[in-house]
């Protein structure tokens, strides 16, 4: 992928859209959009590859999967055939169950790879946004997990983070008008939730990721700090800085939780981890574990992605009926 260029180049360039190179055939066009907090140069992508559910649920919502190529689908993930995009998925390669690496992207002849940062991206694994630049392969990154990416970071909240790589993708890809009518959609959607909220004082709510000697739980920088708060509750690790992390247990019981959303992933089933709440003496007095409050939240409802909606419309509907 070409690199990142000034904003007076790329107004340059922008203005060069649609001109004639020799011989009469079409310039490429060309756009700038934003890659967390940098500007970048994109040519419009024919072979996308894609890293889990999320990045590859983005480009069908959109109706771009004439655009990708192959999709990386981790074991975490639940079966693609159980997707709502699943007539999608048919129609593209499975390119792995691993985790992503540049010599999968390189051999896939990819001239696109969306994935998160630390969350397909990784400089431990050799495979970056800086890195396929210099190969010439273009890349995009979640916008909810900019937050913490080196040089060029960049802070959203968790749904806007989703309204946004739409909005981005919509650029890159030409159909920007399709992306407004979705993001618009999805706002509709959150704002009814949020008009039928219960009223007074928010739930708290836990979310069990996995961890026995420690919790891997949801800060605010992830989707489920929205799904939680705008149905009505709050996620009693809301004041913590950062993406997915981990707690001790005495904060969980310091906090006294009144609901467990569990993440619900294909190597951790939600019943082994319900199960280990209930049995274990850090855990079993809480109030949600004593009343059996449990909401199980698909995997793909908790990172960014199209399915985050679904997830908040299920947990608020849930909400709602706690309160009665």
């Amino acid at each position: 992928m070409k690199k990142a260029v000034p904003i007076l180049a790329a107004a340059l360039l922008l203005s060069a859209c649609g001109a004639e190179v020799e011989g009469g055939a079409p310039a490429a066009q060309e756009k700038v959009v934003k890659r967390c907090g940098e500007d970048v140069r994109y040519t419009t992508p024919q072979r996308s590859v894609v890293y889990e559910a999320g990045s590859a649920d983005k480009m069908f919502a959109l109706g771009l999967t004439d655009h990708v190529h192959g999709y990386v689908m981790p074991p975490a993930n639940p079966p693609v055939q159980e997707s709502p995009y699943a007539a999608e998925y048919a129609k593209v390669q499975f390119l792995g169950d691993d985790l992503l690496n540049r010599e999968l992207v390189v051999g896939a002849k990819a001239d696109f790879v969306v994935a998160g940062w630390n969350s397909g991206f990784s400089d431990q694994r050799g495979i970056t946004p800086a890195i396929l630049d210099g190969l010439g392969i273009q890349s995009f990154m979640h916008s909810e997990s900019c937050f913490n990416y080196p040089k060029f970071p960049e802070q959203v909240t968790p749904f806007e983070g989703l309204y946004t790589d739409l909005e981005r993708m919509g650029q890159i890809f030409g159909v920007s008008d399709r992306a407004q009518k979705l993001v618009s959609e999805y706002r509709s959607r959150v704002d009814q939730v949020v008009a039928a909220a219960p009223k007074g004082e928010p739930v708290k709510v836990f979310l069990y990721d996995s961890g026995t000697d420690q919790a891997s739980t949801a800060g605010n920088q992830v989707p489920p700090n929205d799904i939680i708060r705008f149905a009505g509750g709050r996620n009693i690790f809301d004041g913590v800085d950062a993406r997915w992390t981990k707690v001790g247990w005495e904060a969980v019981v310091d906090a006294q939780p009144e609901v467990v959303v569990i993440l619900d992933y294909g190597d951790k089933p939600a019943q082994e981890k319900i199960n280990f709440l209930k049995s274990s003496p850090a855990t079993a007095q809480l109030p949600a574990v004593v009343n059996d409050k449990f909401y199980v939240l698909d995997y793909n409802e908790g990172i960014s992605g199209p399915r985050n909606i679904n997830g908040l419309e299920g947990f608020a509907k849930y909400l709602r009926e706690f309160q009665r």
